[in-house]
Protein backbone atom coordinates (compact mmCIF):
# COMPACT_ATOMS: atom_id res chain seq x y z
CA UNK A 1 0.00 0.00 0.00
CA UNK A 2 2.83 2.38 0.86
CA UNK A 3 4.46 1.71 -2.51
CA UNK A 4 1.18 2.32 -4.33
CA UNK A 5 0.58 5.56 -2.45
CA UNK A 6 4.13 6.74 -3.14
CA UNK A 7 3.78 5.89 -6.80
CA UNK A 8 0.50 7.82 -7.01
CA UNK A 9 2.07 10.80 -5.26
CA UNK A 10 5.04 10.72 -7.62
CA UNK A 11 2.85 10.61 -10.70
CA UNK A 12 0.93 13.65 -9.42
CA UNK A 13 4.20 15.48 -8.81
CA UNK A 14 5.34 14.68 -12.34
CA UNK A 15 2.06 15.95 -13.74
CA UNK A 16 2.49 19.14 -11.73
CA UNK A 17 6.07 19.49 -12.99
CA UNK A 18 4.90 19.10 -16.59
CA UNK A 19 2.51 21.99 -16.03
CA UNK A 20 5.38 24.08 -14.67
CA UNK A 21 7.50 23.24 -17.70
CA UNK A 22 4.71 24.23 -20.08
CA UNK A 23 4.34 27.58 -18.31
CA UNK A 24 8.12 28.11 -18.30
CA UNK A 25 8.30 27.34 -22.02
CA UNK A 26 5.47 29.79 -22.76
CA UNK A 27 7.20 32.58 -20.83
CA UNK A 28 10.57 31.88 -22.48
CA UNK A 29 8.93 31.90 -25.92
CA UNK A 30 7.31 35.27 -25.22
CA UNK A 31 10.47 36.86 -23.85
CA UNK A 32 12.72 35.49 -26.59
CA UNK A 33 10.53 36.24 -29.59
CA UNK A 34 12.12 38.47 -32.30
CA UNK A 35 12.53 41.96 -30.90
CA UNK A 36 11.79 40.75 -27.39
CA UNK A 37 13.83 41.54 -24.29
CA UNK A 38 15.14 38.00 -23.83
CA UNK A 39 15.73 36.44 -20.44
CA UNK A 40 18.32 38.87 -19.13
CA UNK A 41 18.78 41.80 -21.54
CA UNK A 42 18.74 45.34 -20.14
CA UNK A 43 15.40 47.07 -19.89
CA UNK A 44 16.97 50.48 -20.44
CA UNK A 45 18.48 51.94 -23.61
CA UNK A 46 22.04 53.09 -24.16
CA UNK A 47 21.21 56.44 -22.54
CA UNK A 48 19.80 54.85 -19.43
CA UNK A 49 16.13 55.49 -20.20
CA UNK A 50 13.45 52.76 -20.01
CA UNK A 51 13.09 51.03 -23.35
CA UNK A 52 10.04 52.24 -25.24
CA UNK A 53 9.70 49.12 -27.39
CA UNK A 54 8.71 46.77 -24.57
CA UNK A 55 6.23 46.71 -21.70
CA UNK A 56 8.71 46.84 -18.85
CA UNK A 57 6.28 45.96 -15.98
CA UNK A 58 5.08 42.91 -17.93
CA UNK A 59 8.63 41.79 -18.72
CA UNK A 60 9.68 42.16 -15.09
CA UNK A 61 6.63 40.18 -13.98
CA UNK A 62 7.38 37.43 -16.52
CA UNK A 63 11.02 37.20 -15.48
CA UNK A 64 10.03 37.10 -11.81
CA UNK A 65 7.48 34.37 -12.50
CA UNK A 66 10.06 32.40 -14.49
CA UNK A 67 12.52 32.60 -11.57
CA UNK A 68 9.80 31.32 -9.22
CA UNK A 69 8.99 28.45 -11.56
CA UNK A 70 12.66 27.48 -11.87
CA UNK A 71 12.97 27.27 -8.09
CA UNK A 72 9.73 25.31 -7.78
CA UNK A 73 10.85 23.03 -10.62
CA UNK A 74 14.10 22.22 -8.82
CA UNK A 75 12.24 21.53 -5.58
CA UNK A 76 9.63 19.26 -7.13
CA UNK A 77 12.30 17.44 -9.16
CA UNK A 78 14.14 16.73 -5.91
CA UNK A 79 10.97 15.26 -4.41
CA UNK A 80 10.38 13.12 -7.50
CA UNK A 81 13.95 11.85 -7.46
CA UNK A 82 13.71 10.97 -3.77
CA UNK A 83 10.43 9.10 -4.28
CA UNK A 84 11.88 7.19 -7.22
CA UNK A 85 14.91 6.24 -5.16
CA UNK A 86 12.66 4.93 -2.38
CA UNK A 87 10.53 2.98 -4.85
CA UNK A 88 13.55 1.59 -6.64
CA UNK A 89 15.26 0.60 -3.39
CA UNK A 90 12.06 -1.08 -2.27
CA UNK A 91 11.94 -3.12 -5.45
CA UNK A 92 15.58 -4.18 -5.09
CA UNK A 93 15.06 -5.10 -1.46
CA UNK A 94 11.98 -7.12 -2.35
CA UNK A 95 13.96 -8.93 -5.04
CA UNK A 96 16.67 -9.86 -2.55
CA UNK A 97 14.11 -11.15 -0.06
CA UNK A 98 12.34 -13.17 -2.75
CA UNK A 99 15.74 -14.71 -3.56
CA UNK A 100 15.96 -16.10 -0.02
CA UNK A 101 18.68 -13.78 1.28
CA UNK A 102 18.55 -13.56 5.09
CA UNK A 103 18.62 -10.45 7.24
CA UNK A 104 22.39 -10.53 7.81
CA UNK A 105 23.05 -10.76 4.12
CA UNK A 106 20.53 -8.01 3.54
CA UNK A 107 22.52 -5.72 5.82
CA UNK A 108 25.74 -6.66 4.08
CA UNK A 109 24.16 -5.85 0.74
CA UNK A 110 22.62 -2.55 1.85
CA UNK A 111 25.40 -0.57 0.25
CA UNK A 112 24.90 -2.48 -2.99
CA UNK A 113 21.19 -1.63 -2.99
CA UNK A 114 21.92 2.03 -2.24
CA UNK A 115 24.56 2.26 -4.95
CA UNK A 116 22.29 0.65 -7.52
CA UNK A 117 19.43 2.95 -6.59
CA UNK A 118 21.67 6.01 -6.80
CA UNK A 119 22.97 4.98 -10.19
CA UNK A 120 19.46 4.53 -11.51
CA UNK A 121 18.38 7.81 -9.96
CA UNK A 122 20.59 10.07 -12.01
CA UNK A 123 18.06 10.39 -14.85
CA UNK A 124 14.66 8.83 -14.19
CA UNK A 125 10.97 9.29 -14.95
CA UNK A 126 7.96 7.07 -14.45
CA UNK A 127 5.86 5.36 -17.07
CA UNK A 128 2.46 4.01 -16.17
CA UNK A 129 0.12 1.54 -17.86
CA UNK A 130 -3.24 0.15 -16.72
CA UNK A 131 -1.73 -3.26 -16.02
CA UNK A 132 1.46 -2.04 -14.35
CA UNK A 133 1.90 -3.08 -10.71
CA UNK A 134 5.16 -1.29 -10.16
CA UNK A 135 7.17 1.62 -11.48
CA UNK A 136 9.09 1.38 -14.74
CA UNK A 137 12.05 3.73 -14.89
CA UNK A 138 13.97 5.07 -17.87
CA UNK A 139 16.65 7.69 -18.27
CA UNK A 140 14.82 10.88 -19.10
CA UNK A 141 15.33 13.74 -16.69
CA UNK A 142 16.64 16.75 -18.68
CA UNK A 143 19.77 18.59 -17.63
CA UNK A 144 19.61 21.64 -19.89
CA UNK A 145 17.09 23.83 -21.69
CA UNK A 146 17.29 25.69 -24.99
CA UNK A 147 16.74 29.25 -23.77
CA UNK A 148 18.03 31.09 -26.85
CA UNK A 149 17.94 30.04 -30.49
CA UNK A 150 18.71 32.00 -33.66
CA UNK A 151 16.61 31.99 -36.81
CA UNK A 152 17.97 29.93 -39.70
CA UNK A 153 20.56 28.35 -37.38
CA UNK A 154 21.64 24.69 -37.58
CA UNK A 155 19.68 24.08 -34.38
CA UNK A 156 16.45 25.35 -35.96
CA UNK A 157 17.04 23.57 -39.25
CA UNK A 158 17.65 20.27 -37.45
CA UNK A 159 14.49 20.49 -35.35
CA UNK A 160 15.42 22.09 -32.03
CA UNK A 161 12.96 24.60 -30.60
CA UNK A 162 13.05 27.24 -27.91
CA UNK A 163 12.21 25.65 -24.57
CA UNK A 164 13.31 22.13 -25.58
CA UNK A 165 14.90 20.30 -22.66
CA UNK A 166 18.03 18.28 -23.34
CA UNK A 167 18.03 14.74 -21.96
CA UNK A 168 21.04 13.50 -23.94
CA UNK A 169 23.37 15.30 -26.33
CA UNK A 170 25.48 12.77 -28.15
CA UNK A 171 27.34 11.03 -25.32
CA UNK A 172 26.64 13.79 -22.82
CA UNK A 173 24.16 13.14 -20.03
CA UNK A 174 23.69 14.85 -16.69
CA UNK A 175 26.79 15.32 -14.59
CA UNK A 176 29.57 17.77 -13.86
CA UNK A 177 31.20 20.32 -16.19
CA UNK A 178 28.24 20.22 -18.55
CA UNK A 179 28.99 23.46 -20.48
CA UNK A 180 32.49 22.26 -21.33
CA UNK A 181 31.32 18.75 -22.20
CA UNK A 182 28.52 20.03 -24.42
CA UNK A 183 30.87 22.38 -26.27
CA UNK A 184 33.44 19.60 -26.72
CA UNK A 185 30.80 17.18 -28.00
CA UNK A 186 29.66 19.70 -30.61
CA UNK A 187 33.22 20.45 -31.74
CA UNK A 188 34.23 16.80 -31.97
CA UNK A 189 31.14 16.03 -34.06
CA UNK A 190 31.30 19.10 -36.31
CA UNK A 191 29.79 18.23 -39.68
CA UNK A 192 28.42 14.90 -38.44
CA UNK A 193 24.88 13.99 -37.28
CA UNK A 194 24.69 13.87 -33.49
CA UNK A 195 21.86 11.95 -31.75
CA UNK A 196 20.01 14.22 -29.36
CA UNK A 197 17.16 13.28 -27.03
CA UNK A 198 14.92 16.13 -25.93
CA UNK A 199 11.81 16.51 -23.84
CA UNK A 200 9.14 18.73 -25.39
CA UNK A 201 5.86 19.28 -23.55
CA UNK A 202 6.45 16.14 -21.52
CA UNK A 203 7.21 13.89 -24.50
CA UNK A 204 10.62 12.44 -25.39
CA UNK A 205 11.76 13.15 -28.95
CA UNK A 206 14.81 11.85 -30.82
CA UNK A 207 16.60 14.25 -33.17
CA UNK A 208 19.73 14.19 -35.30
CA UNK A 209 21.56 17.49 -35.00
CA UNK A 210 24.67 18.33 -37.04
CA UNK A 211 26.93 20.99 -35.48
CA UNK A 212 28.30 23.10 -38.34
CA UNK A 213 29.51 26.53 -39.31
CA UNK A 214 26.96 29.04 -40.56
CA UNK A 215 26.72 32.81 -40.84
CA UNK A 216 25.95 33.18 -37.13
CA UNK A 217 27.82 32.40 -33.93
CA UNK A 218 28.70 28.93 -32.71
CA UNK A 219 28.14 25.59 -34.37
CA UNK A 220 24.46 25.33 -33.48
CA UNK A 221 23.21 28.89 -33.07
CA UNK A 222 21.50 28.21 -29.76
CA UNK A 223 22.26 28.41 -26.06
CA UNK A 224 21.73 25.70 -23.46
CA UNK A 225 20.87 26.78 -19.92
CA UNK A 226 21.98 24.15 -17.43
CA UNK A 227 19.07 23.13 -15.18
Amino acid sequence: MVGANLKSETMKLMEKRSGMEAEMNAIIEQLCQPGGPGLSANLVDSQGFPRADIDIPVVRAQRHRLAELKNDHEEITGKINFNIQVLHSSRLTSTLKDSGIDGGSMNQNASVVSASASASLQNLVLRDSPSANDVDMISSIPFAMVDEIADASPAVEDGLQLGDQIVKFGNVKAGDNLPQRLASEAQVNQGHPLPVIIMRQGALINLMVSPRTWQGRGLLGCHFRIM
